[in-house]
């Protein structure tokens, strides 16, 4: 076996151990025993590399099938993996039962007794109309993300022209909270209060924190929200909420799994991320620093420079950066700050030297955050959450994406946004596919169907990359995504081009009841 080979291998297994640690869970599986102290922050039993052999297995999965080469063979794919889901729920007997206790998949179970008195499972669907509520920033700092909205309307409003689902349409109603927290509090109960929807979506993680214990208080599904925070990862007391993208922590583990591997000669080394302060960036900070924590060996020093997140510009920070002379810089923040990071990492000095630099998953988008830098973009690196860029190169002539962007056009959207692309794939699609299955479950579409619907979902998502599982397990599973590839961003291709194969962690990551205080699970 070659070294690189087993390079690859070891880092797979290696992350594998940390992130069942740093959720929150220790797992025997594959990489050895590992524990954990729950509520610290710390990790224990990492496995050392140089015990790994060549034998080791890969845990990289297989591609079972041939590729579908248009929308209907995606389609009829969907719908075997849906059937699979119904026939396993109804099988197993899952759901609401005579006592008001749902009973779903791994585990997982929900009290409906204790919703208030005038709750509804069916509330927020008529005849016709299922009422979708989603709180988004369209003004401030990081309005681009209020395009995630346009781009799901564009799959709802493909799914409402094919039949919609068990013939209701979907009917996204969206409100501008401009990434205040405190305006999230308020839209969301104007939300509970007058429109009366069937469930609500929040973007960004400050976002999501206001609103997660009001929502499930009140038993309002709060599905797929827009952000990998690990807290969204709790289905024994938060049932009604969970993510869709790869937790926050599972991606600074695998830095620290990229360091190890990558920079072996020049270990320890210091760190320096620059960190949004809210609590999207301290997830970030927090998953580093466990890391560095259980790991002195690999990382000597992790220094966290914090900004704004409403701050114009970066430069005073990147500068301090800068002359701190990381080993390593990692931009743990979003948005229009993901751009001026490298744009600013340009003019330091951190460019073009031996500082390692990377990209956080939520700015993957070329069109947005790399292109615009130019020659500056060169050589980033990004652990990318297992997901492909609908606006790169390379992916743009499969056919999930090339039927997307047909879409866009007849919808007059400009298929250079990457955000509608993620609201169209990431977001809109998983909850139309739990819809569905919901509505062919006994007692048809509801509330509590829909739960079990997506606690229950495993299949093949259009925009993961080959080798990415996607689904969740109730208790056993929390988290829809577990897995991630490694990449180097060419700004000649204006391209990621992926480094060695993904490394998938499904059904790994502990569940994760979040303590903010110490900013861990």
């Amino acid at each position: 076996m070659s070294k690189q080979r087993l390079l690859r291998l070891a880092s797979m297994l290696f992350a594998f151990s940390l992130v069942a640690a740093a959720c929150g869970g220790g797992s025997d599986d594959a990489a050895g025993e590992t524990e954990t102290t729950e509520g610290d922050g710390t990790t224990g039993g990492a496995i050392d590399l140089d015990e790994l052999e060549d034998e080791t297995e890969t845990t990289e999965a297989e591609v079972e099938g041939p590729e579908p080469t248009n929308m209907e063979e995606l389609e009829a794919a969907w719908a075997a993996d849906r059937q699979k889901v119904i026939d396993r729920i109804t099988e197993e007997g899952l759901g609401l039962g005579a006592d008001g206790i749902v009973t779903g998949p791994g585990g997982f179970t929900m009290d409906t007794t204790v919703c208030p008195a005038n709750w509804s499972d069916t509330q927020g669907l008529t005849d016709d109309t299922i009422l979708y509520g989603h709180t988004t920033a369209q003004s401030g700092n990081l309005a681009a993300y209020g395009n995630i909205a346009a781009g799901m309307q564009s799959y709802f409003k493909y799914i409402n022209e094919n039949g919609g689902i068990g013939g209701r349409n979907v009917e996204l109603i969206v409100k501008d909270d401009g990434y205040v927290a405190t305006q999230t509090i308020e839209l969301v109960d104007q939300l509970l209060q007058s429109d009366k929807p069937f469930m609500i979506t929040t973007l960004g993680s400050p976002n999501t924190f206001a609103v997660y214990d009001t929502l499930n208080e009140k038993c309002v599904p709060h599905p797929f929200v827009m952000t990998g925070h690990p807290a969204w990862g709790d289905p024994e007391k938060h049932p009604w909420t969970w993510g869709d993208q790869m937790s926050y922590s599972t991606e600074a583990i695998l830095w620290g799994t990229w360091i190890k591997t990558n920079m072996a000669d020049r270990l320890p080394v210091k760190v320096t991320g620059l960190v949004m302060e809210n609590d999207f960036g301290l997830s970030y900070e927090g998953g580093m620093k466990v890391f560095a924590d259980a790991n002195p060996d690999v990382i000597s020093e992790f220094v966290a420079v914090r900004h704004e997140a409403a701050a114009p510009t970066v430069t005073n920070e990147m500068t301090t950066i800068a002359a701190g002379k990381p080993d390593v810089f990692i931009a743990m923040t979003a948005g229009n700050p993901c751009l001026l990071a490298v744009q600013e990492a340009a003019r330091a000095g951190l460019t073009g030297g031996d500082t390692e630099l990377f990209m956080p998953s939520v700015c993957k988008d070329p069109n947005a955050y790399m292109i615009p830098a130019g020659d500056a973009a060169e050589g980033w690196n990004i652990v990318g959450g297992g997901l492909k860029t609908t606006t790169d190169p390379q992916y743009v002539d499969e056919v999930f994406i090339a039927f997307m962007n047909d879409r866009f056009e007849a919808d007059g959207l400009d298929i250079s946004v990457g955000l509608y692309g993620t609201g169209f794939g990431l977001f809109a699609w998983p909850a139309v596919e739990a819809l569905r299955i919901a509505a062919e479950l006994e007692g048809g579409l509801t509330r509590t169907n829909f739960v079990i619907a997506a606690r229950a979902f495993q299949g093949s998502h259009p925009l993961a990359l080959d080798g990415i599982e996607f689904g969740m397990n109730g208790n056993e599973d929390a988290f829809p995504i577990e897995g991630s590839d490694f990449a180097v961003y060419d700004a000649a291709a204006k391209s990621w081009i992926q480094v060695g194969g993904v490394i998938d962690l499904n059904g790994s990551s502990g569940l994760c009841a979040w303590n903010k205080d110490k900013n861990s699970c």
